[in-house]
């Protein structure tokens, strides 16, 4: 299933920036060619527009695949704008990337493409940056309506419908259970509106089979989280069928957790994000299935909504939907 996206694309390059034009900032400081330390507040030296990237944990490897698709546009794209690219190291450290909005708008980036860990904690901020002139757009995790219309701000979300690719990752999942059976959920940091996007669409996938979700409990997006939880859920529910993880870590974190209860002909698992690691084990029957939204390109997506805004402030701002698609292992075969 692929969802039409509506923005003009641009080639994607294979080179990487020049460290001029790129800093990664996971913590307060990185190194520039000469090897003197630079804050994330450097101001630009060129006409350019800076545009800044601002994404959960970049140790998940989502947002590095999420990172390295927005260098390899910026490289392609060099003359046109600069990019900054900004990651937290905990995705429930809100104090931090609030923080980082903060100083991006001090170091003067014209735009900002913003993941957010959590749909209303960072509106503030993202107000404060649109107040000071800065053009804002969400992508990934969708900023909640209701606390936009209070903070009177509006923000396009450009990214994928979480509810239709985890209820399709479900559907298929459904395909190979029988009405009946008992299956759990690991849910996201439960503040995030794809985390409950998610979450929703793995319910009506089950209700739909009449398949019965007997626990559901949040692993914050995490693995070894999701491995702790996933290994009660196995002691707690012994006729448990599969677990239904919103994102790849989770997934991950559930199938070791099978793999040392000796479950794994028994329990299946399913993820959300495509990332390489599940790919692997979805290639070799550890895990059933994924959805891919293009993590590569969704940073991109947003660049490329960001980019339009600058030239042309009064332009369309309503949100914009990007793909979503079922991951299995004939699709893997098939590449």
């Amino acid at each position: 299933m692929l969802l039409a996206f509506g923005a003009v694309m641009l080639t994607i390059g294979c080179g990487r920036p020049n460290e001029s034009t790129i800093r990664d900032v996971s913590g307060a400081t990185t190194a520039n060619e000469s090897g003197k330390a630079e804050t994330s507040a450097s101001k630009s030296t060129t006409d350019k527009p800076k545009i800044a990237l601002v994404m959960k944990s970049l140790a998940n490897e989502f947002f590095s695949t999420m990172a390295d698709g927005a260098k390899k546009h910026q490289s392609d794209n060099a003359a046109k704008y600069e990019l900054v690219v900004n990651g937290i190291k905990d995705e429930r450290d809100l104090a931090r990337q609030s923080a980082l909005v903060d100083e991006m708008v001090a170091a003067g980036a014209k735009a900002i493409v913003i993941a957010p860990a959590d749909s209303k904690a960072l509106i503030p901020a993202l107000r404060r940056a649109k107040k000071a002139g800065v053009v804002v757009v969400n992508i990934d995790n969708k900023l909640d309506e209701d606390v936009l219309k209070q903070e009177k701000v509006s923000i396009p979300f450009v990214g994928p419908n979480n509810l239709t690719g985890a209820k399709a990752v479900g559907a298929y999942l459904a395909t190979k259970l029988q009405a009946g059976d008992q299956v759990a959920v690991l849910e996201g940091i439960r503040t995030s509106f794809n985390a409950t996007q998610r979450r929703l669409g793995f319910e009506q996938s089950m209700k739909e089979a009449k398949i019965e979700i007997v626990d559901s409990q949040s692993a914050q997006w995490e693995v070894n989280q999701a491995n702790t939880i996933a290994a009660s859920m196995l002691n707690e529910h012994p006729k448990l069928k599969a677990i239904l993880a919103a994102n790849d870590s989770m997934a991950l974190g559930a199938m070791a957790a099978i793999k040392a209860a000796n479950k794994t002909e028994q329990v299946q698992v399913i993820g959300f994000d495509n990332i390489s690691a599940v790919q692997q084990a979805i290639r070799e029957g550890k895990i059933l299935a994924t959805a891919d939204q293009h993590g590569d390109q969704l940073a991109v997506f947003g660049i490329e909504v960001a980019m339009q805004l600058l030239q042309n402030p009064s332009g369309d701002v309503s949100d914009r939907e990007t793909p979503v698609d079922l991951i299995t292992a004939n699709e893997l075969a098939n590449k």
